[in-house]
């Protein structure tokens, strides 16, 4: 599985129907949306679809061909993220029509081609699947804690409350267990672990 970090466009013109493909994380799409329709009032279709993991570990996928006819938009670019092994990415195609009609081929084509193209500029990278740890640590230690995630390139959430911190990790198999082991260093008045 592959992923993105940060959002990609592209653009095709299919006689004279212009596709304007938007590949974003997901957690970008929601926001991207809005802000498509906005910039792009006289758009007559936004497309999208997307594919995303569930906290089981479970690929959940969602489309919308926004009245272009059934099966020719969304299910063809849904199946472009799909063949490109893509998680927890969306694309958004907006068309702006030319006066041509495509029929129902030639909009299945045009919707997968403008995804493809999309996709081809950008950086695809390796999807790991990450466990979230919540952990609240003695703030006499946490400069070691600190140190560690540094090293082990650990993603993190802080939040200072009293003599703790409160921290949000995002873990890998490999970061888990390094942590585990560097956990050995300390005794239960530094740290505990907090319900997820």
């Amino acid at each position: 599985m592959k992923t993105i970090v940060q959002v990609y466009q592209n653009k095709i013109e299919v006689k004279k129907s212009t596709f304007w493909a938007f590949l974003c994380p997901f957690e970008e799409f929601k926001n991207l949306l809005e802000k498509l329709k906005k910039d792009h009032p006289k758009a007559v279709h936004f497309v999208y679809a997307y594919r995303i993991l569930n906290e089981f570990n479970q690929i959940i996928e969602d489309k919308n061909d926004d009245k272009e006819p059934k099966g020719t938009s969304a299910m063809p670019a849904l199946n472009v993220l799909r063949g490109n092994e893509l998680i927890n990415t969306a694309v958004i195609i907006v068309r702006y029509f030319g006066g041509i009609k495509l029929g129902t081929g030639g909009l299945a084509r045009a919707y997968s081609e403008a995804v493809s193209k999309v996709i081809e500029n950008a950086i695809l990278k390796p999807y790991e699947i990450q466990k979230t740890v919540k952990i609240s640590i003695n703030l006499k230690v946490f400069s070691r804690f600190e140190y560690f995630f540094k090293k082990f390139s650990i993603s993190s959430k802080k939040e200072f409350k009293d003599d703790m911190v409160l921290i949000t990790l995002y873990l890998n198999e490999i970061q888990e267990q390094e942590f585990e082991i560097f956990l050995k260093n300390f005794s239960f008045k530094d740290f505990k672990f907090l319900s997820v």
